[in-house]
């Protein structure tokens, strides 16, 4: 498969700016940090990570919803980053997103039929009326929605009905890529099943593209063929799905996977669990080094705290951003206790805890 999107060291900073008359900036959030990774042509690629890590950022950054800071994104040939004006308008008729929220991001005061044909009309697929109104038609039957819809407003929905609203105006200017936002993150179980078999039905049927980002691990495995990991602004580790949760090799990737619950009491109280102490740290401020140090149960002095690991190819398709993966894979490397005062004392910007809490519990 080729590449359709190919992200190469994207930054996304946003200024502090402090003052009362005149703002001067005096920092920058690094949301964003360098980030490298590659969309193939019909894939589904799953971004995950704690809240906070930059995943809506980067999101978003894709489709120039917000500005990079540094970097480029490339989109099937062509730099997104030397597009300006009526240039880029047409080019984002072929990257949609799909929002968390399904219902702020309708407009309340508009009908399903306004909302479906706004896009449309926008890139010049509402050429006459019997034809839009069979596209519509085509439209909610793909989300499976009855032609009764069209008449009605976002607020006569539920939940799940709102974000396959979503999932239809971002399908509506036939597009390559969907950046599919946390889209199930705010329905009931049930359905985020549906949600998710909707997805992966459409990509089989239209040959679509997603970057689906989550929280969710259990979803990302279901619906994702690759999996990237991100934490702090970066990404720290990229591999298959089946790969990452046979063989995580990141410790942070080791302790996301260790807080899925098992339903079996004695693989559950057997297996190993990896508690991080300490919240994320600010990304205002991030820590010199390893971002993750601070918090790594596998952590070593002088190198992790000083030199920031390259995200590193070390199997096929394989990539992670750690001085000591094969090491730790192989036990040469044991983990030890991490506490709060630890936490504080490595970090330049993370948020106080006010107690020591034990990182590891290993069986």
């Amino acid at each position: 498969m080729a590449a359709l999107v190919s992200v190469e060291g994207i930054e996304v900073h946003f200024p502090i700016k402090r003052g009362v008359v005149l703002d001067r900036t005096v920092g920058h959030v690094y949301a964003v940090d360098g980030v490298d990774l590659e969309i193939q042509r019909g894939e589904t690629y799953g971004l995950v990570g704690e809240s906070g890590c930059g995943k809506t950022t980067l999101g978003r950054a894709l489709l120039r919803l917000v500005e990079p800071t540094g970097g480029r994104v490339v989109f099937d040939g062509t730099d997104l980053s030397t597009l300006k004006g009526e240039a880029l308008r047409k080019m984002r008729r072929r990257m949609q997103m799909v929002f968390q929220d399904p219902l702020s991001s309708l407009d309340p005061r508009q009908s399903v039929e306004s909302i479906l044909v706004e896009g449309m009309r926008a890139h010049g697929l509402d050429k006459d009326r019997e034809s839009t109104r069979k596209r519509l038609r085509e439209l909610l039957s793909a989300v499976g929605l009855p032609e009764s819809s069209l008449r009605k407003y976002p607020h006569e929905f539920s939940g799940g009905q709102r974000q396959r609203i979503g999932i239809a105006r971002a399908l509506a200017v036939e597009p390559d890529l969907i950046v599919a936002d946390e889209p199930v993150s705010a329905l009931d179980v049930s359905v985020q099943a549906q949600v998710i078999n909707l997805l992966e039905d459409l990509q089989q049927t239209l040959g679509l593209t997603y970057l689906v980002i989550a929280h969710d691990l259990a979803v990302v495995r279901h619906i994702s063929d690759r999996i990237g990991v991100m934490y702090l602004g970066s990404l720290v580790e990229e591999t298959d799905s089946e790969t990452l949760y046979a063989q995580p090799l990141h410790p942070y990737t080791r302790a996301l996977l260790s807080a899925i619950p098992v339903p079996d009491p004695e693989v559950e109280d057997s297996r190993e669990q990896i508690l991080l102490a300490g919240d994320l740290p600010s990304p205002a401020a991030p820590p010199p080094g390893c971002r993750f140090h601070t918090r790594c149960p596998w952590r070593q002095e002088t190198r992790c705290d000083t030199e920031r690991p390259a995200l590193r190819e070390i199997g096929a398709g394989h990539r992670v951003a750690c001085h000591y993966a094969e090491d730790i894979e192989a036990g040469r490397i044991t983990p030890h206790e991490v506490t709060a005062e630890l936490v504080e004392a490595t970090s330049t910007g993370g948020p106080e805890v006010s107690h020591a809490v034990s990182v590891t519990e290993i069986p």
